[in-house]
C-alpha cells in the first residue's frame, strides 16, 4: 500500500490525518483594518465611522487559528451570512518565521 498523497487506496482525501479531523480550529473573517489612537478610541460611541484600509467590495482575509489561508466575498446562506472562498492563499513560508 502505498502512502503517497496521491495515492488513491483511501475513499477519504488525506486519510493519514483522520486523527485530526475533530480538532476544532478557530475560523475568523476579516472585513478590513484600520488605525484609530487611544484619544479616539476613548471617544467611540455607536454610530461612529471607522475607515478602512481596504477598498470597498474587495475580498475578505479568512484567518484559520490566526493564519491567512484563502479570501472571500459575502454571501447569504439561508437566512445566515457566509464566505464564498474565491482565492486560495500559498502557505506563509517557515523560513520568514524563524
Amino acid at each position: 500500500m502505498s502512502s503517497s498523497p496521491n495515492s488513491s487506496s483511501s475513499s477519504e482525501p488525506l486519510a493519514e490525518l483522520s486523527p485530526l479531523y475533530d480538532v476544532p480550529c478557530e475560523v475568523s473573517v476579516v472585513l478590513g483594518t484600520g488605525r484609530v489612537s487611544v484619544r479616539q478610541c476613548l471617544y467611540l460611541k455607536p454610530k461612529t465611522v471607522i475607515p478602512l484600509a481596504q477598498v470597498a467590495g474587495s475580498d475578505m482575509q479568512l484567518l484559520v487559528n490566526g493564519i491567512p489561508i484563502a479570501t472571500g466575498e459575502v454571501a447569504v446562506l439561508d437566512d445566515s451570512t457566509a464566505v464564498r472562498l474565491t482565492q486560495i492563499v500559498p502557505p506563509p513560508s517557515t523560513e520568514e518565521q524563524v
